[in-house]
């Protein structure tokens, strides 16, 4: 059954990706980007309300379905694969073109899904082809790190299908709706595995090891679609639990934590993802209205910014072939615009007042501020401070000005900076004209962004920050370290259980195939050919006429004696017969 639909906005990309490696390769790219303003063309117009489903076995399937919470996710997304073709345009191969546009596809396909069969289909999609963004860098440590990412998020959704099972049978529905904070074991075990592909720490590792080893561009891609849509499917639902409050909160600090010791850029916008998402998950254990539209107004602010700060960093790896702090400097005078556009990006996660930033974040304080969450305020406070410090001042000055390094960056492709400049441009638009986004969000509750308070309150965090970050400047610079994360647990065991489960699982198994091996000949000798055993017999007592080998014809009896007795048995029973 159709309804005010006629195909599902996410068909387009993955349309797309199918027909793109077929193309002439002057065509690619274009194709890249139309399939992306397809989609985004399609969540814009799409009627509220509208629904695409179909039957499936004796369910029926929601592919998509349309309200303000998905329209608002789906037009970010599809904004943001359009923009990543535009800076991927000369950098990117078939095949990373491909994985991203199934990587979006699968995006979309979490936000319009009305049903958890849906969701789990688009979830597992999102996994396998976000993977080959790492794996497409083609080094040793990406390589690795692309199989640790796969096995992570695999793990994550097992633990979302056990839930959706054990959902399915306990409700008889597969339709996707919230659930209420004391929910089943059922409730717990999908939780779990959003919350994984949301970064919550302990389950965190996975985005600090593989979004640094990923390709220049499948590193914009990485950082706007995975969290953001576990963000999404928080919001839709499990608004409200309390727990998510404090892991929110934990997630916030403790991404600005680890970015003090990061020494690699794109490690240190790793870590600021787990802060920034952590922001959003707070808002998602408010669950008031205020906090939802922070936290739906907060994700969609971040993509942008995320990507163009990616991107940035994107171009000074494309460029020097380098990335660690300890490497880089002076780079200012070499690539002045994307200094600027990256700048763009840090103001606005830094919260700087008209950048995106600044109007999403101070609604999810606000509103945690409004439900009496006074510790949670102070806390995201400082984590605002982390924040500027690391990706606003930190990063941008060792990496642009500082002393200068030995990296001579070639030229950057022009495409790179049109796809900053498209992001760039709407990082100030919503910041200057929040409205336009303000009116899309998914609950009516008011906030205003531009007031004294919240304006006297943003420039005393940014210049008590600025001025000790130029006190402490020299204490700052990265170090030739490693950090140890939560990866540690199933990292440093790691050789142990290869020793005792895979490798003595494959002794085992060698030795049982051994002695097989040795059985089965043994009974091919008992039961074989016997011929060959009494030959010398047969030597002895017939001699030297007995043949070296066994004949089967010669030892066989004739036939006709066969035949013979054949005839007479007949012969006797027909005689019988007619004696009766």
């Amino acid at each position: 059954m159709i309804s005010e639909l006629p195909v599902p906005p996410w068909l387009f990309l993955i349309g797309g990706a199918l027909i793109l490696p077929v193309l002439p390769k002057l065509l690619r790219s274009p194709a890249f980007l139309l399939t992306s303003l397809l989609s985004m063309a399609f969540v814009w117009f799409i009627p509220e309300g509208a629904r695409f489903e179909v039957p499936f076995a004796s369910y029926t399937l929601i592919l998509c379905q349309m309200d303000q919470l998905s329209r608002v996710f789906g037009t970010i997304f599809a904004l943001i694969a359009f923009a990543g073709g535009v800076y991927g345009f000369r950098v990117q191969s078939t095949g990373e073109q491909v994985a991203a546009l199934l990587y979006a596809a699968s995006a979309l396909g979490v936000t319009f899904a009305g049903d958890y069969v849906t969701l789990f289909f688009f979830w597992e999609l999102m996994a396998v082809s976000s993977t080959y963004l790492v794996w497409a860098r083609r080094t040793v440590e990406s390589q690795r790190a692309g199989i640790r990412y796969l096995l992570v998020h695999l793990f994550g959704g097992s633990l979302l299908l056990a839930g959706i099972l054990l959902h399915t049978v306990k409700t008889g529905t597969i339709l996707i709706s919230a659930f209420e904070p004391d929910a089943s074991a059922s409730a717990w075990l999908i939780l779990g595995g959003v919350a994984l592909n949301a970064a919550i720490p302990p389950l965190h590792a996975w985005l600090v090891d593989a979004y640094p080893r990923a390709t220049v561009a499948g590193a914009v891609f990485l950082s706007a679609f995975t969290t953001k849509a576990a963000v999404y499917v928080l919001v839709r639902i499990f608004p409200g639990w309390d727990i998510l409050i404090a892991f929110g909160v934990l997630m916030a600090l403790y991404g600005v934590v680890y970015a003090v010791l990061a020494n690699d850029i794109r490690e240190i916008l790793a870590y600021h993802i787990i802060s920034q998402v952590g922001y959003m998950v707070a808002g998602v254990g408010i669950g008031t209205e205020m906090s939802l539209n922070g936290t739906t107004a907060h994700a969609f602010s971040h993509i942008l910014y995320k990507a163009l700060l990616f991107m940035g960093a994107g171009v000074v790896l494309h460029t020097t072939g380098r990335s660690k702090l300890t490497e880089l400097g002076g780079l200012a005078r070499a690539m002045p615009a994307v200094l600027a556009l990256y700048m763009v990006g840090a103001f606005s996660i830094s919260g700087f007042p008209l950048f995106n930033g600044f109007i999403s974040k101070g609604m999810v304080v606000s509103a945690a501020a409004e439900a009496h969450f006074e510790i949670a305020v102070l806390l995201l406070h400082l984590a605002s401070v982390g924040t500027f410090l690391h990706t606003g001042l930190k990063l941008p000055y060792f990496t642009w000005f500082a002393e200068e390094s030995t990296a001579l960056p070639t030229k950057t492709p022009p495409s790179m900076l049109v796809g900053m400049s498209i992001v760039a441009f709407f990082c100030a638009l919503f910041g200057i004209a929040p409205s336009l986004l303000y009116r899309h969000l998914p609950f009516n509750a008011s906030f205003e962004p531009y007031t004294i308070p919240h304006l006297v309150e943003t420039t005393q965090l940014l210049v008590f920050t600025f001025m000790s970050f130029w006190v402490f400047r020299r204490h700052l610079r990265g170090e030739f370290t490693i950090s140890l994360d939560t990866d540690w647990l199933y990292r440093k065991p790691a050789r142990v259980v290869n020793r005792s489960v895979v490798l003595s699982a494959g002794a085992f198994f060698d030795a049982a195939e051994r002695i097989a091996e040795t059985v089965v000949k043994q009974l091919t000798i008992i039961l074989g050919n016997p011929w060959p055993r009494t030959r010398g017999i047969f030597q002895h007592e017939w001699g030297a006429n007995v043949p070296a080998a066994f004949e089967p014809n010669a030892a066989r009896p004739p036939m006709e004696k066969v035949i013979a007795l054949v005839l007479a048995c007949f012969l006797l029973a027909a005689l019988l017969s007619v004696a009766r």
